[in-house]
């Protein structure tokens, strides 16, 4: 296995411009393993959903997406969490019902340790963190089982102030930034957790934390990574805007698969940020999501 993934998939409702709901799915680490696929890796899910008929949507997802979903336990008693998004002239707004979720009962006595040792990267975020105290606990027994056998870890910081305050978020995903490999934050959460303005000054404070490879996501003014102590610039592409629902996941996704694929931090990076950019023009979390040779188009025209 490329990539397995540790956090809670979600069944997404996403509103449209006539106020009625389009059904879809989501969470975040959910989304990275299926952007991830779409790019050519392959990819895992590690989690737990309900034995209910969003479960079984999920399950039939990851079917139709070529990701494994081997190491999914199905809880007959939880349910599958699930969201809504809203849109707002400022931007989109998530609301959460996911309190008491089948993902949220994840404990590190029932880590498939098999499957995170045998892949090379182990993905997860601050999400996966927040949902619950003993999915926080499952999340540090992953990364350092999966430091102890050599596998890299990658993090998004992921911040959801409507799961945890942000004194306690701050805490814990620094805390878990100190046994990461590659992190990926994005500018708006970094902000919040690091009280830091500049985008390079957030790209060292996350440096000393750890990290070798700090991916800083700008929105509409592109990223910035860092590897070692070499910053890179990565501009920002056209775009229509219409959801940017998944778009860090997306990134996330595809950033992962091409530096896998051999490619360096920086065209990783200048890939994942042409994908990110296709990603917010259509609605969702995961059908907007552009598979390999759609990227490789549209980097080809410059």
């Amino acid at each position: 296995m490329d990539i397995v993934t540790l956090g809670e998939p979600l069944v997404e409702f996403n509103q449209q411009e006539d106020g009625r709901w389009l059904e879809g799915f989501g969470g975040d680490t959910s989304n990275v393993a299926i952007a991830a696929a779409r790019q050519g890796a392959e990819t895992g899910v590690i989690s737990r959903v309900g034995m209910d008929e969003f479960g079984d949507g999920l399950m039939a997802l990851w079917a139709r997406e070529g990701v494994s979903s081997e190491t999914v336990a199905r809880d007959p008693y939880a349910p599958t969490g699930i969201y809504f998004v809203h849109h707002r002239p400022d931007g989109h707004v998530f609301s959460y019902r996911r309190a008491g979720s089948a993902a949220s009962l994840m404990r590190p006595e029932d880590l498939p340790i098999a499957a995170i040792e045998g892949a090379k990267v182990l993905h997860l975020s601050g999400i996966s963190h927040a949902i619950s105290d003993t999915a926080a606990d499952t999340c540090f027994a992953a990364m350092r089982a999966a430091q102890q056998a050599g596998v890299t870890v990658a993090y998004d910081t992921n911040l959801r102030l409507k799961l945890w305050p942000v004194e306690r978020a701050r805490a814990v995903i620094h805390g878990a930034l100190a046994h990461v490999d590659i992190a990926l934050p994005g500018i708006d959460d970094a902000r919040q957790l690091t009280g830091l303005d500049s985008p390079r000054d957030i790209i060292t404070f996350y440096r000393s934390l750890g990290p070798k490879i700090v991916a800083l996501t700008l929105g509409e003014n592109g990223a910035l990574v860092a590897d070692g102590d070499v910053i890179h610039e990565i501009p920002p592409r056209k775009t229509t805007l219409v959801d940017a629902s998944g778009a860090g996941d997306c990134f996330d996704g595809a950033f992962l698969a091409s530096w896998l694929r051999g490619r360096d931090v920086a065209k990783a990076a200048h890939y994942a940020n042409c994908a990110a950019a296709l990603s917010v023009q259509g609605y969702g979390a995961i059908s907007p999501i552009p598979r390999a040779d759609e990227v490789e188009a549209a980097l080809a025209k410059g």
